[in-house]
């Protein structure tokens, strides 16, 4: 189990938690979003693992979490989520971001 799966499942369990706790009209509009989100980047970290060319996966799982910090901070701009909760996803965020960066960076020199 890779650590970034581990942190991206960990994202996708505090991002549900955090969407259930929004109003109705967030969680429909914005909160599914991010719920998306979320789960394209588990999907992609699964893809990019088994695939020879990693880097088309890598890269859509980079946008995909910037997705899920814009939704995030709408949510917050918002009132859907408290300032403390927008923090801890977008710490969990920026983690993930620099491990699939750090993947990258790895995957290209083994290329080369």
């Amino acid at each position: 189990e890779l650590p970034v799966y581990r942190d991206a499942c960990k994202l996708f369990s505090a991002i549900t938690g955090l969407v259930e706790n929004m109003p109705r009209n967030h969680k429909a509009i914005i909160g599914s979003r991010i719920i998306d989100e979320c789960v394209e980047v588990v999907s992609l970290i699964f893809r990019a693992n088994v695939s020879r060319d990693k880097e088309p996966h890598l890269l859509s799982m980079l946008e995909h979490l910037q997705m899920a910090e814009c939704y995030l901070r709408l949510s917050r701009d918002r009132t859907a989520i408290s300032i403390q909760n927008y923090a801890n996803m977008i710490e969990i965020t920026t983690g993930i971001g620099k491990q699939v960066s750090g993947w990258r960076k790895r995957s290209a020199a083994s290329v080369s």
